[in-house]
């Protein structure tokens, strides 16, 4: 019997524990990692090689779909399972679209949870019919993609010029981004748009 490797990433430590509690009762499946932000997933995966990463949507540091994206590039083999509490529409579509292999709600069942891993590891899908559904309702970003990421630094409180260093653009052109990104969003303001793409779940 094959044993799935498992990576968990999730900020509450109890909840973590408890996690790794409860897959540890199945034979087939091992936790090789557990960490408590965004930042901590790619090298600890690397350095760890699991076969699902299961991953809280609502992380510190880098959030879990942002996260997700990263790890797909860097170990493309690890399927990705979202966790997620939170339903904003937006949020849920920015999983899909990194391509996750499955996202589920956090009050799942243990049973289903290991379910949805094997699914995931097998190359399966693992989709909450109930969350797919609100993804699908919600309204795409208008955002670009680098129009997304810049808003995305400015609202960790990132100035323009730390993130045209951090992106290996010019200061023009990140100023650019923001303000074509408070321009497609209506809003008065770059605070205001990181307001409106944040309810929104589009950053």
């Amino acid at each position: 019997m094959s044993v799935i490797r498992v990576l968990i990433a999730e900020d509450m430590h109890i909840l973590r524990e408890a996690l790794v509690e409860l897959l540890s009762l199945h034979d087939d499946i091992e936790v090789v990692a557990g960490v408590a932000s965004g930042l901590e997933i790619v090298p600890a995966a690397l350095e760890h090689r699991p076969d699902v990463a299961v991953i809280d949507i609502d992380l510190p540091g880098l959030d879990g779909v942002a996260a997700a994206a990263e790890l797909r590039r860097a170990l493309p083999g690890c399927a990705v399972l979202i966790l997620t509490a939170l339903t904003k529409p937006g949020v849920l579509r920015r999983a899909l679209g990194v391509q996750v292999a499955g996202f589920v709600p956090k009050d799942i069942r243990p049973a289903e949870l290991a379910a949805a891993i094997r699914t995931v590891a097998a190359g399966g899908r693992a989709v909450d019919p109930s969350l797919a559904l609100v993804a699908l309702e919600a309204p795409e970003s208008p955002l670009s993609q680098r129009e997304t990421e810049v808003l995305r630094m400015s609202a960790t409180g990132a100035q323009p010029a730390e993130i045209a260093e951090r992106l290996f653009l010019t200061y023009g052109t990140v100023r650019n981004y923001l303000t074509s990104a408070v321009a497609k969003l209506g809003a008065r303001n770059r605070v205001d748009a990181i307001r409106i793409a944040t309810e929104s779940g589009w950053i």
